[in-house]
């Protein structure tokens, strides 16, 4: 095993990879959910309100929810991209509760709220093989 052997480093240039698209993709959510989230807070008008619903809230409320969920989606993000297992496991949480965030504000703006849910699930994908390969590399 050494820089002549073909799977010399492969494992540690799949764990870089997948590190640098989860942080990545991570803070550039958080900046949507931030935005998001100050959309609402802004104009409440920015979103329309049709029927009622389980989980209805005040737009105002999902605006500050998302831009919590947001501001510390970043922070875990840049702790990914710095190769903190901290980070991994806290984007995931955050990706998770940003998909449940994401999928109750349906009603208000539902072909946004799947994509970031996309995205969502592609951080938890990437995060958690991470953490399946031994976390840091």
């Amino acid at each position: 095993m050494g820089p002549y052997d073909p799977t010399y480093g492969a494992t540690k240039s799949v764990d870089m990879t997948a590190s640098a698209f989860a942080g990545t993709v991570l803070i550039t959510v958080a900046v949507f959910q931030v935005l998001q989230g100050i959309a609402a807070v802004a104009a409440d008008d920015v979103y329309v309100t049709g029927i009622e619903y389980v989980y209805q809230l005040d737009v105002t409320s999902w605006g500050w929810i998302h831009i919590v969920v947001g501001v510390l989606a970043l922070v875990a993000g840049a702790g990914v991209l710095a190769r903190q297992t901290w980070a991994y496991v806290t984007g995931i949480i955050l990706a998770v509760v940003a998909s449940l965030a994401n999928f109750a504000f349906l009603p208000y703006y539902p072909i946004w709220s799947l994509v970031i849910l996309a995205f969502n699930i592609a951080v938890i994908w990437a995060l958690s093989s991470l953490l399946a390969r031994g976390g840091t590399y």
